[in-house]
């Protein structure tokens, strides 16, 4: 699958502890948690659905009932019970197989955002080169961060190729839980509990590790505190919905 080529499916990553969200988590997995009316995953699942998404897998772990639940009879939708978590890069190669060979996104179920002039999955779509990426991470300006500081995860070149900060380096853009990936950079991966950051690293050596710049708002949904901030901005600034 080459550039621009249309990207149907997804995995949206649902089985973390949540920790930081508590105590709203003490009885439920943290994607089930409202914003607005609107629980966190399905704000994603909105998402996917526009962009024309009509396969997604969802992997669970804390309280994986209450997941399995939610997503009950949706058409396209498989949840993958992780007995034992997997993180991130792990619970991605469990799910690998569903996938066929072919590059799909990848967005973490607490991901908030709302998109600027054109919808922010289509823009990453559209940019999406299968022939000379491995990755392409949506990223955040650090100067329009809402709801923390901090030094920032990533630099960019003009042409988009990304650069994890070393160090004591303050970079401009903060990884905002949005990507495509190819199966191909899982390939040397052996089953079990690792980050995707590996293979973002693994990626950034090959030169095919790439970011795209979000035009339009984002929020950091980890505390109790940061989902009332992220609450009250969206019904300030969010359109209602099918206006898009």
């Amino acid at each position: 699958m080459t550039k621009n080529s249309k990207i149907d499916q997804a995995m949206v990553l649902a089985a973390g502890l949540g920790s930081r969200m508590r105590p709203l988590t003490d009885e439920r997995p943290k994607p089930l948690v409202p914003l607005g009316g609107v629980t966190l995953i399905d704000r994603v699942f909105g998402r996917l659905k526009t962009q024309g998404v009509t396969k997604t897998v969802v992997n669970a772990h804390y309280r994986a009932a209450q997941i399995e639940a939610h997503m009950k009879g949706r058409a396209g939708v498989t949840v993958i019970y992780e007995p034992e978590r997997l993180e991130t890069g792990g619970g991605v190669l469990n799910a690998l197989p569903e996938f066929g060979g072919n590059p799909f996104f990848v967005i973490n179920s607490d991901a908030v955002w709302l998109d600027g002039p054109t919808p922010t999955l289509s823009r990453l779509a559209a940019l999406w080169d299968g022939e000379t990426m491995d990755a392409l991470l949506l990223m955040h300006r650090m100067t329009l961060l809402r709801s923390e500081s901090g030094i920032g995860d990533y630099f960019l070149s003009p042409l988009g190729v990304a650069r994890r900060r070393l160090g004591a380096e303050v970079a401009p853009y903060l990884f905002a839980g949005v990507q495509i990936l190819h199966p191909r950079l899982f390939e040397d991966c052996a089953p079990g509990a690792f980050s995707l950051n590996r293979l973002y690293d693994a990626a950034q050596k090959a030169d095919r590790l790439y970011g795209m710049v979000h035009d339009g708002e984002w929020y950091h949904v980890g505390t109790p505190t940061e989902l009332r901030i992220a609450e009250y901005s969206i019904a300030h600034e969010e359109l209602p919905v099918n206006t898009r």
